[in-house]
């Protein structure tokens, strides 16, 4: 439908308003007004009417409604002095005056309905663009602005497929049904938020929905001084970029484990990998490396695969000894690169290659290009400042290290590698001769993840050194019986990646602790 006034045409359908066929700048809450004024343009029409048609029955001041009308006024073409197109009835409401013409657009062969789209083989999701609920329409840019650069942000995780801003934008000013979002545009999840601003302060909501079902898995509200309204942006991009990822994560592992295990495609498998690897047992490593196998048979193309299964072997061997590392690190490293072949701009998979060549060859250089690398793609990505950070620690800048681990657990404490992250913060400040933090760290770590060998050792070493030479001697014991193995592996020979300064000086604690290897 259009209506006809003046010099001017208004088109429900392609929500434009347009004079002399020039196209006026309207925003949605205003051109939803005119629009509520023409359909009742028979009677008077109240603030109560307004609020309730207009901004859904929420609380909105008569400042922000008499804002409202004026920015009506101006884009009709009326000012309140001449109130030819739009007239304020005092202590009643407004009405539209104006004669109008409607007329029903030309009629166009009807499309058939256009069939679902089959969702992609990862997480995919729509950002909305946030409403903006504050009463300046200048304030239309900064919400825009939110929405458009979470959009770049999450765009930048190879594990997520995102739709790009111009599909999502066309939902802009328009009311939205999430669930018909999911099928239109073919996506699992939607993210759709709000901007007000009061005075020197704003406030940005989000929420994140499962389109299939509408069911709510996160939501924040994030409340900011408007100092710097582009730090501001960033700030609060950041924010809801780090939250959702992982919000997807969990979603993604609880739907995939509901799938019976014959119905598994390569993106399923990834997941039920991860969720193995990071129960770090043995018989779970085993397990994971099984399903990382089968996500690359199942999809060789697929980068998740040879990246889960890179880390598999690099853990298989450090934790377990289930194979001789000369073959583990050489196949570790073989599938980290084979991962970046298949997409350059992975950069979780730039960060694998980190793992196993600090590991393989203590190839400091080469690791911690590889983590800048994946950091320039990706700035959030968890597990690349959690390689940069141990890359850091065992080339002999451990104090650097740590800030660079502690970020990578701020950014996803449930990662799968959360108990290798645990125990570098231990390491790390064993190196720094924070001796008091070095054995906290190592005994979180072992009451979190108690099959996980490594962070005994330095539970003893650190304790040791802390003058704590009853409780070193009973955690050197836990330590050696937690896995004769590894302790093996680590003590009585000294690993590629670490340093001699740094093996030595291990060492010297664990002989106060009463070892005497």
């Amino acid at each position: 439908m259009q209506f006809h006034f003046g010099t001017r045409v208004l088109d429900l359908a392609r929500r434009e308003l347009h004079h002399d066929g020039a196209a006026i700048s309207v925003g949605p809450q205003v051109f939803d007004l005119i629009v509520h004024l023409l359909r009742n343009r028979d009677r008077v029409v109240s603030k109560d009417d307004l609020i309730e048609a207009v901004w859904g029955g929420r609380i909105v001041s008569d400042a922000t409604i008499d804002s409202q009308v004026k920015a009506a006024r101006q884009a009709v073409g009326d000012t309140g002095s001449a109130q030819t197109v739009i007239r304020t009835f005092p202590r009643k409401g407004v009405r539209f005056i104006a004669d109008v013409r409607e007329d029903a657009p030309p009629s166009v062969p009807v499309p058939e309905p256009a069939a679902r789209l089959a969702l992609p083989d990862k997480p995919s999701i729509a950002v909305l663009p946030f409403s903006n609920m504050s009463s300046d329409p200048e304030q239309e840019f900064f919400s825009d602005g939110i929405a458009e650069d979470i959009i770049t942000a999450l765009s930048r995780y190879p594990s997520l497929f995102v739709i790009a801003r111009n599909s999502s934008f066309t939902y802009k000013g328009r009311p939205v049904d999430v669930m018909n979002v999911g099928r239109d545009l073919g996506v699992r999840y939607v993210l759709e938020g709000s901007v007000r601003k009061a005075g020197g302060r704003i406030r940005v909501t989000g929420q994140l929905i499962e389109a299939e079902t509408g069911n709510h898995l996160w939501a924040e509200r994030y409340d900011r001084e408007l100092a710097d309204i582009f730090a501001v942006q960033d700030e609060i991009t950041a924010a809801v970029t780090i939250a959702i990822a992982p919000a997807i994560a969990d979603a993604e592992r609880q739907r995939t484990f509901r799938r019976p295990p014959g119905s598994l495609d390569a993106w399923s498998a990834y997941q039920h990998g991860l969720w193995h690897l990071g129960k770090s047992t043995r018989q779970d490593v085993v397990t994971a490396e099984d399903f990382f196998r089968r996500s690359i048979e199942i999809d060789p193309n697929f980068a998740g695969g040879y990246r889960g299964l890179a880390w598999t072997l690099v853990i298989a061997v450090s934790l377990f000894q289930l194979y001789g590392q000369a073959e583990a690190f050489l196949a570790a490293e073989t599938n980290a690169r084979r991962a970046v072949a298949l997409d350059g701009a992975d950069a979780e998979a730039h960060a694998c290659l980190s793992g196993t060549l600090l590991q393989g060859y203590a190839d400091y250089h080469g690791a911690r290009a590889a983590a800048e690398r994946a950091l320039a793609i990706n700035p959030n990505l968890a597990s690349a400042h959690g390689e940069l950070g141990r890359t850091l620690i065992f080339a002999g800048s451990p104090k650097e290290g740590l800030a660079s681990v502690e970020m990578s657990i701020r950014l996803d404490p449930r990662d799968p590698l959360l108990a290798l992250r645990l125990n570098q913060l231990a390491v790390g400040h064993y190196f720094c001769h924070h001796y008091a933090a070095s054995a906290a760290a190592a005994q979180q770590a072992i009451r979190t993840y108690p099959s996980h060998p490594m962070p005994y050792r330095w539970h003893a070493a650190a304790l040791a050194q802390s003058g704590r030479i009853d409780e070193a001697r009973e955690a050197l014991s836990a330590a050696v019986a937690a896995n004769p193995a590894a302790f093996a592996m680590f003590v009585r020979h000294k690993v590629r990646w670490h340093r001699p300064e740094d093996y030595a000086h291990m060492l010297d604690g664990l002989h106060k602790a009463g070892w005497e290897g």
